[in-house]
């Protein structure tokens, strides 16, 4: 009697033990949600918030390594990035953040997204940030299907450049993109930026590019100021090779006051810096530069926001070893079109795991970017 007892009491022991592994591994599949009584806004992001940062640190906590990780990684889908297959794969194992919407129509690129976020939902991955280079002279090439607008240096008033934002955000939030690589705030001198932005006029290159920032901000889409530390004034192509600006950085004066009114994110330029006392790279591109990232825009301009590195499948950068840890070091958030995203996931995860400081770095950038995915109502 008493050993059937035992076996009695071992067979349910073992039944509740499957039983609660179950209940575990479906809790796990939910998406981290924050209070549904709390709501926030894209305006709250860069202000001292002490209940978004107990959202974040909630959301955080509920996510593995390899959830955080993925938070860094952007990938492209498109006609120049990745295949839609591809990206499904890397939903799947859970090791990226977001997509960049490369080069597509507008019905696929919904398309895309609504399959993206169901998988997402099943898997119990965080909603995506969705990118796109949707500047005024580029969005009509880059997402066909878009409606028509002007490019930036065919815009003549102040009240063109507001329509212009309107329209392009529209589109945006229709097809489900609510992160905007845009506007170029180089000045317009090299051949390869200096069109795409509103500096054919210097006098009018800050207030438009601050308006299209405020106006697309209205629309929940997050507005990028690029390219950071300034591209207008270099000769060569970022795309082929890595360029250099030697001595001045002559184009940081376009940074504080879109700073101070309120740009949610920079995107960094693979340039390198030589002859400057202050602000060296060491043969490095800025994007994996601690010296113009970490320094210069996060401690001296006092930057908060989101930093995005250019496509690191780009010539400026590609050759640089790590260079996906090296950004994280820099103080990047966002590693955007890394070569190999699984590659760069298995880099960032083996350095994560040995080197403490690292992983506080790689953290502090996952935070960032759940924070405006909160800001963002994707979570709510």
């Amino acid at each position: 009697m008493n050993l059937k007892f035992t076996f009695l009491l071992l067979s349910s022991f073992i039944v509740l033990m499957a039983c609660s592994q179950k209940a575990e591994t479906k809790e796990k599949l939910n998406v981290p949600k924050i209070d549904a009584h709390t709501t926030f806004k894209l305006t709250d992001f860069l202000v001292s918030n002490s209940e978004l940062d107990e959202a974040v640190n909630d959301v955080i906590s509920q996510l593995d390594d390899t959830a955080i990780i993925a938070q860094l990684i952007m990938p492209a889908v498109g006609k120049y990035g990745q295949t839609r297959a591809t990206i499904q794969n890397h939903i799947n194992h859970r090791i990226i953040g977001g997509v960049l919407m490369l080069n597509g129509t507008k019905d696929e690129f919904t398309s895309m997204i609504n399959s993206f976020e169901k998988t997402n939902k099943v898997i119990g991955n965080l909603p995506f940030l969705y990118s796109a280079d949707a500047e005024p002279s580029l969005v009509n090439r880059k997402i066909f299907g878009s409606t028509p607008v002007k490019k930036a240096a065919e815009i003549n008033s102040i009240e063109e450049v507001i329509q212009n934002a309107q329209q392009i955000s529209t589109d945006l939030n229709e097809i489900g993109i609510n992160y905007n690589f845009a506007p170029v705030v180089d000045v317009a001198g090299n051949a390869t930026v200096g069109y795409r932005g509103f500096g054919s006029k210097k006098e009018q290159l800050i207030p438009w590019s601050i308006t299209f920032i405020q106006e697309t901000q209205k629309k929940n889409i997050i507005a990028t100021a690029k390219h950071f530390p300034g591209h207008g004034l270099v000769s060569g192509d970022t795309h082929s090779s890595l360029q250099t600006i030697d001595g001045e950085l002559k184009e940081i004066s376009n940074y504080p006051e879109l700073i101070k009114q309120g740009v949610l994110s920079i995107m960094v330029a693979h340039i390198a810096v030589i002859n400057n006392k202050k602000y060296q790279t060491d043969g490095l591109p800025s994007t994996c530069s601690k010296s113009i990232v970490t320094d210069l825009l996060k401690t001296e301009l006092d930057f908060k926001g989101l930093i995005v590195t250019d496509a690191m499948n780009m010539g400026g950068v590609v050759n640089v070893p790590q260079s996906a840890c090296k950004a994280i070091e820099a103080g990047c958030h966002i590693v955007l079109m890394p070569v190999d995203a699984v590659t760069t996931h298995q880099e960032l995860l083996a350095r994560y795991l040995k080197d403490e400081h690292f992983k506080a770095q790689v953290i502090e950038a996952a935070k960032h970017v759940i924070r405006m995915k909160i800001c963002l109502g994707l979570l709510n």
